[in-house]
């Protein structure tokens, strides 16, 4: 089970989760808040009205309440109560007869640990519980080799979703807490990019659903391109054929209507790259960034962490994100060996290895914590 925009729900063995659903849920507020009687009377209702899910963005007349942010439980409750209907009503599994594999982000607190094991063992009475971090997982999801041996927990995983972007550096199974970067650069931001260059292109979106079509667009169309001014000479050469069309209905009028997306589509993952474009307080490309962290490592971990660089989350799938990245990477990398070659007056001269390993099938770049999770269970490190 992982948690964050979206938790995804499945049972071990299976290839991919059996329920994907928005990490939200919608609460009954019967009475204001200086009603203190009525709130008492309805306190035992309300504790059972309440959705989950896509059911909760459908009850316009609920609240609406997202208790996970950023990866981290802000909401006890309301997690607690969210969790029930999902071993109940999605899952239909009775808690006492199976054991539980939940996910956490990087440096989770130990309070957050003891919160969700304190839910999962007095609550719902699980016989087993173990809490994987999402780094070792992806790693785990990563293997290609049948052969044990050539299986490896070591190598630094990007671990980019809606909200937060994270490098991970992880040795044996073992997260390297104190090298941990944090990126404010992530899925979301990448929307709202797009949402600003289409508004500023004035092509008649309706505003109440430039958010949204912002997202399809990035969703539909977006890449990542090797070189920013030739992608630019392109779109200006043959615009026909690298600009598409998007379709969208209007929520009021139910008409359609129809945009033109053209540099939107390489500019928005660019961020990644060029933050500034963006962000101005943010300048270190996710390159550099990969970079600092493996130099930050003990020195007899930095080799393999620069062979197995491993992309997790959905704010990597673009088209060739992995082959820019490594190729960014190798380029910073062999700077920084030739300035050393040069201070050393041409002696030690070593060619980089770095190797930037991209889950290919869609499935596994969807669902990688799930795909390592049922890996890991399989390893004595659950027993």
């Amino acid at each position: 089970m992982t948690c964050s925009l979206y938790t995804k729900l499945g049972y071990a063995g299976n290839t991919e989760p059996q329920f994907i659903i928005p990490s939200c849920i919608a609460i009954k507020e019967s009475a204001k808040v200086g009603d203190q009687a009525q709130r008492r009377m309805m306190k035992g209702v309300d504790d059972l009205d309440f959705y989950i899910g896509d059911e909760a963005i459908d009850k316009p007349t609920y609240s609406t309440k997202w208790p996970i942010r950023h990866g981290i439980v802000e909401d006890w409750d309301l997690m607690e109560r969210f969790m029930e209907q999902i071993i109940f009503k999605y899952l239909r599994a009775e808690p006492e007869d199976h054991y539980f594999l939940l996910t956490e982000p990087p440096l989770n607190t130990p309070e957050n640990r003891e919160y969700t094991a304190e839910i999962m063992f007095e609550s719902f009475n699980v016989p087993g519980l173990y809490i994987a971090v999402q780094a070792v997982l992806a790693l785990a999801a990563s293997w290609t080799s049948r052969q044990v041996g050539e299986r490896t927990l070591t190598g630094t995983v990007i671990d980019s979703g809606d909200g937060v972007t994270h490098v991970i550096p992880v040795a044996e199974g073992y997260v390297i807490g104190s090298c941990i970067k944090h990126i404010p650069i992530a899925g979301r931001d990448i929307t709202y990019f797009t949402q600003q260059l289409l508004r500023e292109r004035e092509i008649g979106i309706p505003p109440e659903q430039s958010l949204e079509t912002a997202k399809a667009v990035k969703e539909r169309f977006s890449y990542v391109c090797p070189d920013l001014v030739k992608e630019f000479q392109k779109y200006d050469t043959d615009g026909s054929k690298w600009i598409k069309q998007y379709t969208g209905i209007n929520a009021i009028s139910k008409k359609e209507f129809t945009i033109d997306v053209g540099y939107e589509r390489f500019l928005g993952p660019e961020i990644f790259f060029h933050p500034e474009f963006a962000n101005p307080d943010f300048t270190q490309p996710i390159s550099e960034v990969v970079d600092e962290v493996i130099q930050n490592c003990p020195i007899d971990v930095r080799r393999p962490l620069y062979k197995n660089v491993v992309l997790s989350g959905g704010s990597t799938m673009f088209r060739d994100f992995g082959r820019r990245l490594q190729r960014d990477l190798k380029r910073t990398v062999d700077a920084r060996l030739k300035m050393s070659e040069e201070l050393s007056g041409g002696k030690g001269h070593q060619q980089s290895q770095v190797v930037c390993r991209c889950c290919h099938h869609l499935v596994y770049l969807l669902h990688g914590l799930i795909s390592g999770g049922r890996t890991v269970e399989t390893t004595p490190v659950c027993y």
